[in-house]
C-alpha cells in the first residue's frame, strides 16, 4: 500500500514537471506517504491484536485442576474405543490435526505479541471430546447466573460421557454445580463422588454413646418442654435400661411409656431413634445446628445412615436433621464437603415416595441458585422436586387430619397384590396421588404437603408434656408456610378431616395480620374431605371412654358441644361471606372400623356441610375418602376438575 502511494506520487510529478529533480524521492512525499499509511497500519495492527487476544480468552481453559489432581487417590483411565475407523477415520485426524494446528497458531501470536499463551492450556494436550467437557466446567464458574443454570443443564443431560470424564467433574466442580447436578432429574449418579471414609472405629465403640455424647454438648436451655424431654431421657437411659423397662406392653407412668409402639424393636436401635428425635428438635434451632457441625455431628449421622440401610424411619429422621441444617447457608459448604449431596442425590432417586421426598426437601433447601423459598421441617414439596423450566403458576396444599401423615393420607386406595400385579404401568399403584396423578395431569402446579404429629389419646403421645392445640397448630404452619412462599402465586387448599379446621383457623388468622394479606387474597379455593366442621362421632365416643383413651386435646376440640370448634365455624363464614372463595366438600357414608369390634360413622353428613360450596357423598367411609381406588374414578376426576376450573385463569396467564 506504501508502494503503491510512492507511485502515484512520483507519476504525478513527472506529468507535471518538463525537467526531473535530481533527487530519486523527496523528504515531503516520504512524509505524506507516512501519514496516509501509518493510521492504517497501526489500526491494523490493534485490530490484529483484540481479535487474537478475544479468541485466545474465548479458548482458554483453566486445567490447573488436573495437575492438582495427580495429588490424589483417584486414577482415571483414558478409555480408548476399541473400533479403529472411530480413531484412525479421515475426520477424525483431520480435527485432530486442526485442533493442534490452533493452538500452535495461538501460542506463537502470544509469543510475538509478547504476551505468553496460558501455559496449563499450552501444556496439555487434550482429545477433542474432552473440550465440551472443560468449557461446560469453565460455564459453571462464570459469574452470570443463566450461563451457570444452563452449562449444569448441559452437564446432567450428559449421558454419553466416559466413566473418568463425569469423575474429573466431580471433583473439579464447585458447591453450587455439585447441588444443581443433585437437583437435576436425569444426572447420572456418578457426578457424585463417594463420601470421605470414615474413621475406623474401637472395639468398644458405641453409637448410642457418641450421640449421648453430641446431645450432651448441646445447649439445654431457652429450649422448650419436649426438647428437654427427649434430650434428659435419651442421656439418662442406657440401652440395657430400656431393654428392661420394655418387658410389657404398658409401662404406667415412668419413662417406659413412649417405646410402647416399638415393642419388639431390638433396643440399641430403639435408643438411636429416641435420640435422633431429640436431634431432630434441636436442628430446628439455628445455634444447636453450628453446634452439631463444629462437633462433627454431620460424620456420625453419616455413619448411622449407613449402618441402618434396613431402618427406613432412622434414615428419615436423618435425612431431617441435614434437611433443618440446610436451612442455614453458612453450613452448605459443611455439609456437600462431608459427602451428603452424593448420599442425597441416590435418595432422590429411591421408588419410595417419602425417602424420596425428604431428600428432595433437604437438597432443594441446599439449591440456593434455583429455589428462593426454605422449606421448614414438615413442609414438603411434591412437585416439582428437581430443576424445571416448567413455569410454575399456582399450589396446591394437601393437609392431613388427625393421625394422618404428609404422604400415606393421600395415597391410592389399598388394593389386592393380585391387582396390582394386572396392573398396567398407567394404571400402576401410587404410594402419592397428588405426586403421581395431580403432577403429570398439571405439571404447571407446586404441590406441597404438611405433615404435624397429631395423636388420638394422650397414652400415645410422643411428648407427654406436649399439648398443641388447632390454634396452636395454625399459628406453626403459618409461619412455616410463609417461608415456603405460599401466598406468592394463586393457590388451593385440600384438607382431610381435621385438618380442615386447621384450614379454616389459618385462614381466619391470616385474616388478621396485614402482613398475611397476600395469602387470604390469592386464595382461590377449598377442597374438604369429611371435615367435621359441626363435630365428630369420634370425639364422642373417645370423650365417652376418656378413662380408658385419654382423649388428646385435637380429638377434644373435634366434639360437638366443643366451644373453639363453635367460634371457629362462625368466624370463617363471616369471613368467607365477602370473598370469592369456591368449595368443594365430600363427605363419607359408610362407617368406619375402628380395631376389630367398632365401626363407627366418623363425619356424618350434616358434620361435613360447611355451608358453602358443593357438598358430594361418596360411598367410601372415613379413611378412604380422600384416597381414589383408580385414577379414573369419580372421587379424583371431580377434584382434578376443580382444581382446573378453579385455577384457569391462573394457568393460562
Amino acid at each position: 500500500m506504501s508502494l503503491a502511494t510512492c507511485c502515484i506520487i512520483c507519476c504525478r510529478r513527472i506529468g507535471t514537471c518538463t525537467t526531473p529533480p535530481k533527487r530519486d524521492l523527496y523528504w515531503k512525499d516520504i512524509r505524506n506517504v507516512i501519514k496516509f499509511t501509518g493510521p492504517l497500519i497501526l489500526g491494523g495492527s490493534l485490530f490484529i491484536t483484540y481479535e487474537v487476544l478475544a479468541l485466545k480468552k474465548s479458548v482458554t481453559l483453566d486445567t490447573q485442576v488436573i495437575e492438582k489432581e495427580k495429588l490424589k487417590s483417584y486414577i482415571y483411565l483414558d478409555a480408548v474405543s476399541l473400533d479403529k475407523r472411530e480413531n484412525q477415520g479421515i475426520t477424525y485426524q483431520a480435527r485432530k490435526e486442526l485442533h493442534k494446528a490452533l493452538r500452535k497458531v495461538l501460542a506463537t501470536s502470544a509469543k510475538i505479541f509478547q504476551n505468553p499463551f496460558d501455559d496449563h492450556f499450552s501444556t496439555v494436550d487434550l482429545e477433542d471430546h474432552e473440550y465440551g467437557m472443560w468449557m461446560l466446567l469453565k460455564k459453571s464458574k462464570s459469574e452470570d447466573k443463566m450461563v451457570r443454570l444452563e452449562a449444569v443443564k448441559e452437564m446432567a443431560a450428559n449421558h454419553h460421557w466416559r466413566d473418568y470424564q463425569y469423575r474429573t467433574v466431580a471433583q473439579a466442580c464447585d458447591v453450587r454445580t455439585i447441588i444443581g447436578l443433585a437437583r437435576s432429574k436425569e444426572t447420572d449418579l456418578r457426578f457424585f463422588l463417594p463420601p470421605p471414609h470414615l474413621p475406623a472405629v474401637k472395639e468398644d465403640y458405641s453409637i448410642e454413646e457418641e450421640l449421648r455424647q453430641l446431645l450432651a454438648s448441646l445447649p439445654q436451655t431457652e429450649i422448650d418442654h419436649c426438647i428437654q424431654y427427649f434430650t434428659s431421657l435419651a442421656l439418662r437411659e442406657s440401652s440395657q435400661s430400656l431393654a428392661a423397662q420394655k418387658g410389657g406392653l404398658w409401662c404406667f407412668g415412668g419413662n417406659g411409656l413412649p417405646y410402647a409402639e416399638s415393642f419388639g424393636e431390638v433396643p440399641s436401635a430403639t435408643v438411636e431413634l429416641f435420640c435422633l428425635q431429640a436431634l431432630v428438635r434441636h436442628s430446628e434451632i439455628a445455634t444447636h445446628c453450628d453446634k452439631i457441625e463444629a462437633n462433627g455431628g454431620l460424620q456420625l449421622l453419616q455413619r448411622i445412615y449407613q449402618l441402618h440401610k434396613d431402618c427406613p424411619k432412622i434414615q428419615r429422621s436423618i435425612v431431617r436433621i441435614i434437611g433443618n441444617m440446610a436451612l442455614h447457608e453458612h453450613l452448605h459448604s459443611a455439609i456437600v464437603h462431608s459427602g451428603w449431596v452424593s448420599i442425597l442425590a441416590e435418595a432422590a432417586k429411591s421408588p419410595h415416595v417419602v425417602h424420596a421426598s425428604h431428600a428432595a426437601r433437604t437438597l432443594a433447601n441446599l439449591d440456593r441458585e434455583t429455589v428462593q423459598e426454605k422449606y421448614q421441617d414438615g413442609v414438603y414439596v411434591l412437585h416439582p422436586q428437581y430443576r424445571t423450566s416448567q413455569p410454575i403458576k399456582a399450589d396446591v396444599l394437601f393437609i392431613h387430619g388427625l393421625m394422618g401423615a404428609a404422604f400415606k393420607t393421600w395415597r391410592q386406595q389399598d388394593c389386592d397384590k393380585l391387582e396390582i400385579g394386572k396392573a398396567s404401568d398407567e394404571e400402576c399403584y401410587t404410594q402419592c396421588w397428588p405426586k403421581t396423578w395431580l403432577a403429570r395431569d398439571c405439571p404447571a402446579l407446586r404441590i406441597i404437603s404438611v405433615e404435624y404429629d397429631t395423636n388420638l389419646s394422650d397414652w400415645r403421645a410422643k411428648c407427654p408434656v406436649e399439648r398443641k392445640s388447632i390454634a396452636y397448630r395454625s399459628h406453626e404452619l403459618l409461619r412455616k408456610l410463609r417461608a415456603a412462599g405460599v401466598g406468592d402465586r394463586p393457590m388451593i387448599w385440600v384438607s382431610h378431616s381435621m385438618g380442615g379446621l386447621l384450614v379454616k383457623k389459618m385462614l381466619v388468622d391470616a385474616s388478621k395480620k396485614p402482613e398475611l394479606n397476600s395469602l387470604i387474597n390469592n386464595t382461590r379455593g377449598m377442597i374438604f374431605y369429611s371435615v367435621p366442621h359441626h363435630g365428630s362421632h369420634l370425639a364422642e365416643y373417645s370423650v365417652n371412654v376418656r378413662y380408658l383413651l385419654f382423649p388428646s386435646v385435637e380429638v377434644k376440640e373435634l366434639s360437638k358441644d366443643c366451644p373453639a370448634l363453635k367460634k371457629l365455624q362462625d368466624d370463617f363464614l363471616t369471613f368467607a361471606k365477602d370473598k370469592n372463595f369456591q368449595v368443594l366438600n365430600f363427605v363419607e357414608t359408610l362407617p368406619t372400623c375402628i380395631g376389630s369390634m367398632i365401626k363407627l360413622h366418623v363425619v356424618p353428613v350434616e358434620s361435613a356441610d360447611l355451608g358453602i360450596g358443593d357438598l358430594i357423598p361418596v360411598a367410601v367411609n372415613h379413611l378412604n375418602i380422600c384416597k381414589p381406588k383408580k385414577k379414573d374414578t369419580f372421587l379424583y376426576q371431580r377434584t382434578l376438575q376443580f382444581i382446573r376450573e378453579t385455577l384457569a385463569k391462573d394457568l393460562e396467564n
